[in-house]
């Protein structure tokens, strides 16, 4: 299963909230993060292919452009599944991983998935019906590696083509 992440700049090893405003780009491979899901991944024959980031203050200013260019990136790379997350409590980067996921969803046949936490209720409410976002604990919460496991089993049940329905309510909003 050929798997594409997309990262906020901290996910992504790009700095921290003073590097907000890092515009769309991507590598070929591993960055940032994926040591935390890599072992989920690995339980179901997962590997990422490419991993694609943005700053989330950038999105915020350039959302049509990004996604854009997003849609591109991701069609021209031909992932089994795309992983927006996980973004636990921070709001930019749920924002960006709920509105990407949609977009994604809409413009693509590859099967998308988000994650964050409770705290961004406003963007769940907004978005859940467009894109499956599974529940994770804020930053720091217990209960992460349960999360990345959730993720990686969605994940390799969407690419199969398999019936979600009770897995769903379990483990998204």
């Amino acid at each position: 299963m050929k798997v594409l992440m997309i990262f906020d700049q901290i996910q992504a090893g790009m700095g921290g909230k003073e590097k907000a405003d890092i515009p769309l780009g991507g590598k070929k491979g591993e960055i940032g993060s994926v040591p935390m899901i890599k072992p989920h991944l690995n339980d179901v024959d997962g590997k990422i292919i490419a991993c694609l980031y943005c700053g989330d203050e950038y999105f915020e200013k350039n959302q049509d452009e990004v996604s854009k260019k997003m849609v591109s990136m991701v069609k021209k790379l031909n992932p089994d599944v795309v992983i927006c997350g996980p973004a636990y409590n921070y709001k930019g980067y749920a924002h960006m991983s709920a509105h990407l996921g949609k977009e994604l969803s809409e413009k693509t046949d590859i099967p998308v998935i988000a994650a964050m936490s409770k705290e961004n209720k406003d963007i769940i409410s907004k978005y859940k019906n467009s894109v499956n976002i599974v529940k994770m604990p804020r930053k720091g919460g217990i209960g992460l590696n349960k999360s990345l496991k959730n993720i990686c089993v969605l994940a390799q049940k969407m690419v199969n083509g398999e019936d979600i329905k009770e897995l769903k309510k379990d483990i998204c909003y």
